[in-house]
C-alpha cells in the first residue's frame, strides 16, 4: 500500500509492476492493447495502491472530444529526438498527459505554409501546446481559429494565451557576464534558431537582430546587454551563425573563429550541442579548454560529463507544467509563467591566460 500523502500515479504502478508508463495507460484507456494477465496484473496492483484510474475530469478537461492534445514544432521528428533540451521537455509533457489517461500527437510544420496550416487544420485533438515556433508562423493563425485550448512554450509570445519559458535576456546576460567577470575580452558567439533557411556563416547585425525565433534573437539580446555594460562594441564581436543545431557544423564554425586574429579567448554558444562542437574544434586545433578557450553553452542537457559551464533550463518540469495548463479542468490564465533558470559553472571557464 503506498504511504498515506504520497501521490500515486501511473509512473508508481509502471515502477511496481516492471513495465512503461503508457503500458499501464493503456490498461484504463486502451485494454484492447494487453493481454488479459497483464491487465489484471496492472489493475491489482493499482488497487492496492489505491488507484482507481486517470482522473475523470482531467481526462474530459473541457476535452473528451479526441482524448488528444497535440504538439507543434517546426523540425522533422529525427531532428527533434537528437535534440537533448527537446527530449527532457517531451518526456515531462509525456508524463502529464499519460497521468490523465490521453493521448498526446506529434505535429512537425514541415513543409510550405499551405501544408503546414493543413496539419494544424486536420488534427484530431483537443489542444494544442505550441514549442518553439517563429513569428509570423501560418500555424498560429490556424491554431488561433481553431478556438481550442492553447499553451506557448519558449516562443512566440501570444498575447491572451498561456506561456511558459525561461527570462531570455536574463539568461543570456548571466552567461555572458561570466566571461566577462573573468576577465575575458576577447568574446565570439557562435548561434543556431535564428531563422529556418538554411543559411550559416559569419552573421552581422542585420540578420541578428531580426532573427524570426523571438527566444533565441532575445537570449542574444542578453549577450550585447553583458557585453555594453562592460564597456565592448557589441558589432564588433564576431558572431557565427550555423544552419542546424548539430555538433559537427558547430565545430566547423568553431573552426572558423579560433582562426580570427587576435583570436578568441571565450565563446558563448546559444545551446550546449554547440558548445560541445566548439570544444571538439579547440581539441582540433591543439587549445586547451579552459586555459586557452573558455566556453559557455545553454540548457544543461548533457552537459556534465563534458564539464560545460552552461545555464540550465528545467526541460522535464515545463514540459510536465505545460500538459498540467492543457489538462486543467478551467482555462489556463492568459500571459506569462517564467520558469527558473540557472548557470551551472563548471570546469570549461576559467579567467583568461595570464591573469
Amino acid at each position: 500500500m503506498a504511504a498515506r500523502g504520497n501521490k500515486v500515479t501511473l509512473q508508481t504502478i509502471a515502477d511496481q509492476v516492471g513495465v512503461s508508463r503508457a503500458t499501464v495507460s493503456y490498461a484504463f484507456s486502451r485494454p484492447d492493447q494487453l493481454s488479459d494477465a497483464l491487465r489484471r496484473e496492472i489493475l491489482r496492483v493499482a488497487a492496492e495502491l489505491g488507484y482507481a484510474g486517470p482522473d475523470a475530469a482531467a481526462r474530459s478537461l473541457r476535452l473528451g472530444r479526441a482524448g488528444a492534445l497535440g504538439l507543434l514544432f517546426t523540425e522533422t521528428l529525427s531532428y527533434a529526438f537528437a535534440d537533448p533540451y527537446a527530449i527532457d521537455f517531451i518526456r515531462g509533457l509525456t508524463g502529464a498527459v499519460e497521468d490523465a489517461g490521453v493521448g498526446l500527437l506529434l505535429l512537425p510544420l514541415q513543409g510550405g505554409g499551405g501544408s503546414r496550416a493543413a496539419t494544424v487544420r486536420d488534427a484530431v485533438v483537443d489542444g494544442f501546446c505550441m514549442f518553439s515556433l517563429p513569428d509570423g508562423h501560418p500555424a498560429v493563425v490556424e491554431v488561433t481559429r481553431r478556438r481550442l485550448p492553447v499553451v506557448v512554450v519558449d516562443e512566440p509570445y501570444l498575447p491572451g494565451h498561456p506561456f511558459i519559458g525561461i527570462d531570455e535576456r536574463t539568461a543570456g546576460t548571466q552567461a555572458a557576464r561570466h566571461l566577462l567577470d573573468l576577465g575575458h575580452r576577447r568574446i565570439a558567439a557562435i548561434v543556431t534558431g535564428l531563422y529556418h533557411d538554411g543559411a550559416g556563416g559569419w552573421c552581422g547585425p542585420e540578420r541578428r537582430d531580426g532573427a524570426i525565433f523571438q527566444a533565441m534573437r532575445t537570449r542574444i539580446l542578453g549577450y550585447r546587454a553583458a557585453a555594453e555594460e562592460a564597456g565592448l562594441n557589441w558589432d564588433r564581436v564576431p558572431i557565427y551563425e550555423v544552419p542546424r543545431n548539430l555538433r559537427e557544423q558547430a565545430r566547423q564554425a568553431a573552426r572558423e573563429v579560433l582562426r580570427l586574429a587576435p583570436r578568441p579567448t571565450a565563446l558563448l554558444a546559444n545551446t550546449d550541442i554547440l558548445a560541445l562542437g566548439a570544444m571538439d574544434a579547440a581539441a582540433d586545433l591543439g587549445l586547451r579548454v579552459p586555459a586557452d578557450l573558455s566556453i559557455v553553452g545553454f540548457s544543461d542537457s548533457g552537459a556534465e560529463e563534458a564539464g560545460l559551464t552552461t545555464v540550465r533550463q528545467r526541460g522535464p518540469e515545463t514540459g510536465e507544467l505545460a500538459g498540467r495548463l492543457l489538462l486543467a479542468a478551467d482555462p489556463a490564465p492568459p500571459g506569462r509563467t517564467i520558469v527558473p533558470h540557472e548557470l551551472v559553472v563548471r570546469r570549461s571557464t576559467a579567467p583568461p591566460s595570464g591573469q
